[in-house]
């Protein structure tokens, strides 16, 4: 069997064992085993530890723990909430307001957090009940927190974005400042939307008194210390003050007080769900990580990653016909693996194929993160779907679905522009840290 025919088989029972529900971490290893077995016989297990291992002996990786901790205690605490009334405040005057304000709210806990899911939990439980009862449309109101909530994996710091500079040995630093100018212009978009439509369907600005200014300076103190947290991380990492493993343990304490001094749950029955999510959280993405390097190894011995790459090289298509192709494939796994699995899969394969077609890495990085959020809301397997449909069950699917889909379409948008203006991702990481070096 060639290594061409042989890697089809391998995608197409991978397929099949992550379609009976087996954890992505179980059937990465199972199918990496498997194959390992059947062409190289008992021997190749002989570095079957020595791999899982190597995939985790790296010191970035206590970063992940570190940010998911910092993501749980936001998660855990009324910080969305009060996010989302204090920007609801503060845009009481512009038409669709509370829809703005629920998409600011998820940039905003977005950065806090790092989860998509997370963030359409946190701002959707409020804000969709909200939303509809001052008269939003049920399609506008979830599809709104189901395209926002995406936003948690492209605004730093985002472990989409650790797992990507792991996989494929980019400055995560670098990476993090260049999400920032796509994520605000994501954001933006998503709010220009939002006003439209709400003009377009006839709703009338706000009138009458609003909240008053000490209404709405009352909240901030609660709001702005979790942004500050995340102002000093970020700050740190590109400063060159702290590591990534370094800013992140800082900022998981530092979120960990703010909840406590903050919103007073310093009981330890208040605290244990937020270390039991994290722990949860964190093992689960790091066995991904060992599993997936077992199944990029497996790859690589049978011959299957550099036969694809020779196959893909040999087409000499025009590189942006080979990157829509790219992201083709891309959107499709985003249909059916969560980022992590796809990321630490594919890098691997496409990204020395897309740096030979004079792409930057760091620039891919970005429009990666961009096909992954369109994932989230990509049925069959769109995890914020099932968050939205576990907050509002009475909204059928195909509702929010409907919603979703302008804003689908505004993240495609998105990719073309920094398609057409790479220097978007590229500027600001290259005047704070310099031009990347090779």
């Amino acid at each position: 069997m060639s290594p061409l025919a042989l890697g089809a088989l391998i995608g197409l029972v991978t397929v099949l064992v992550l379609a009976t529900g087996t954890p992505v971490a179980f059937a990465l290893g199972l199918v990496a085993i498997a194959f390992l077995l059947i062409f190289e016989g008992p021997i190749a297990l002989a570095n079957l530890a020595d791999t899982l291992f190597a995939g985790l002996n790296d010191f970035t990786l206590v970063s992940i723990p570190m940010f998911v901790l910092m993501g749980a205690a936001v998660a855990a605490s009324r910080a969305g909430a009060d996010l989302y009334e204090a920007l609801a405040r503060w845009l009481w005057r512009i038409p669709g307001n509370l829809v703005v304000a629920n998409i600011g709210a998820c940039a905003l806990f977005a950065a806090l957090t790092g989860s998509s899911p997370a963030t359409c939990a946190a701002i959707g439980k409020m804000g969709i009940p909200e939303m509809r009862k001052r008269g939003f449309p049920a399609d506008l109101a979830t599809g709104a927190i189901a395209a926002g909530g995406t936003l948690g994996i492209l605004i730093p710091p985002s472990i989409t974005m650790i797992l990507y500079g792991i996989a494929s040995e980019t400055s995560i630093g670098r990476l993090f400042l260049a999400g920032i100018v796509p994520g605000l212009l994501l954001t933006g978009l998503f709010a220009l939307w939002a006003v439209a439509v709400s003009l377009w369907r006839g709703e009338k600005r706000s009138s009458g008194p609003g909240p008053s200014l000490l209404e709405r300076v009352l909240l901030l103190p609660r709001v702005l210390p979790f942004v500050a947290v995340i102002v000093g991380v970020v700050w740190a990492l590109y400063g060159g003050i702290a590591t990534p493993s370094e800013a992140a343990g800082v900022g998981a304490v530092l979120c960990l007080l703010l909840v406590v001094l903050v919103y007073r749950m310093w009981r330890p029955q208040e605290l244990w769900p937020i270390f039991e999510a994290t722990i949860r959280e964190s093992t689960m993405i790091l066995m991904i990580i060992a599993t997936s390097v077992l199944f990029g190894y497996m790859l690589s011995s049978l011959y299957v990653t550099q036969s694809i790459a020779q196959w893909i090289a040999s087409l000499e298509v025009n590189r942006w016909v080979l990157l829509f192709w790219i992201n083709i494939l891309l959107l499709v796994a985003g249909c059916f693996l969560p980022p992590a699995a796809i990321i630490l899969m594919t890098t691997p394969i496409i990204l020395p194929i897309l740096v030979n077609a004079g792409f930057d890495p760091v620039w891919f990085g970005v429009i990666l993160t961009l096909n992954m959020e369109l994932g989230l809301i990509t049925p069959p397997v769109g995890l914020n779907l099932f968050v939205i449909n576990g907050i509002a069950p009475d909204v059928p699917l195909t509702t929010v679905l409907k919603g979703a889909l302008p804003f689908m379409l505004l993240m495609v948008l998105a990719m073309v522009i920094l398609c057409i203006f790479p220097e978007l991702a590229t500027w600001l990481p290259d005047r704070l840290m310099g031009p990347r070096v090779g």
